[in-house]
This record gives C-alpha cells, structure tokens and sequence, in this order.
C-alpha cells in the first residue's frame, strides 16, 4: 500500500513462466467449467513474450452463455477464485484469483462478443509491434509510481488509441 493507504502497482519484468501459468489454470477451467468453455485465450501483458508486466495471469475465456457460466459459479469458487459479477463491462463475468496477492483474473464473454475481438486485436497488435509493446511497457512503467486508479488511467488512452489500430487492421485483412 502506497503512503495514502491506496494500493501500489508493481510492474516485474516478462517471466517466461507466464505463458505455463495460462496453460496450467486453463486446464483447471476447463476441468472445473467443462463444455460452458469454449474457448480459453491468454491476453493482457503477460501473453505478449518480453513485455513487463503485473504479474497477474490475464485469462479471456469465450462461452456459450453467461447463464450457463452463473450456474457453475460454484465450481469457479471452488477453485478459489472470487466472483465479481460484470465488474463495469456488461456482458462479462469477471473473477480473481489469489485475494490481495492476487495471480490470475479471469474475463468471461459469450463467444461473438466484441469484447473478445476487442481483447485478441490489441493482445495481437502488441506481439507483431515490438515497438508498440516497448511504448507500452514505458507507459506502465511510469504510471505504476503513482496508485492503482492513476495506473489505468495514464493506460487508458494509449490502450483505447492502440486497439482501434489493432481492430482496423483486422478489419483490413
């Protein structure tokens, strides 16, 4: 906690790890959740290979229905993960993992969403750009010397300008 009794982000460089952490909570969703997954995508900064982040695996899952997902939310806790409804995105099912400390966060879209394609555009863009991803790690890294609000925030526009780009391109193609 910052000296204002807020909490502090801490930005770890890229741990190749990452990429197994994605692989071994997916299989535990995908056991716990069964055929309501469709889909299991590993996005936000840790998927992107050498890219500094918040060490908080960032898991996109696509299902078939948020009613159908609701209904197991038991199994979800069961895994340890606390429910957190739409968390300020209609149309999502959002949960975490770990309490304070915490290392996963899921983000669950029924498939079709354009917040899937919203998610997969920008996570792409920053794997083919380096030089985008670099800007970006520079923007994290002088936003996390303030508080959590103020770290999304000096985000915000460089992530909201960057996935138009990506989504124009995809469209393009």
């Amino acid at each position: 906690m910052s000296q204002a009794g807020r909490k502090t982000i801490r930005i770890a460089d890229y741990d190749a790890d990452w990429p197994h952490a994605f692989l071994r909570e997916s299989r535990r969703l995908h056991g716990a959740l069964g055929g309501t997954v469709l889909k299991v995508h590993h996005i936000g900064s840790t998927s992107v290979h050498g890219l500094s982040a918040k060490p908080v695996i960032d898991i996109l899952l696509e299902v078939v229905s948020l009613d159908e997902l609701d209904a197991k939310e038991a199994a979800l806790i069961a895994l340890g993960y606390q429910a957190r409804g739409e968390h300020g995105i209609p149309g999502r099912r959002y949960y975490q993992l770990g309490g304070a400390a915490r290392t996963h966060q899921v983000h669950a879209f029924v498939q079709g969403d354009a917040n899937v394609e919203r998610h997969l555009a920008f996570r792409d863009y920053l794997r083919e750009n380096r030089h985008v991803a670099e800007q970006y790690a520079r923007i994290k890294m002088s936003a996390a010397e303030g508080d959590a609000t103020m770290y999304c925030a000096k985000k915000d526009a460089f992530i909201k300008q960057h996935e138009r780009i990506a989504l124009m391109g995809r469209k393009a193609e």
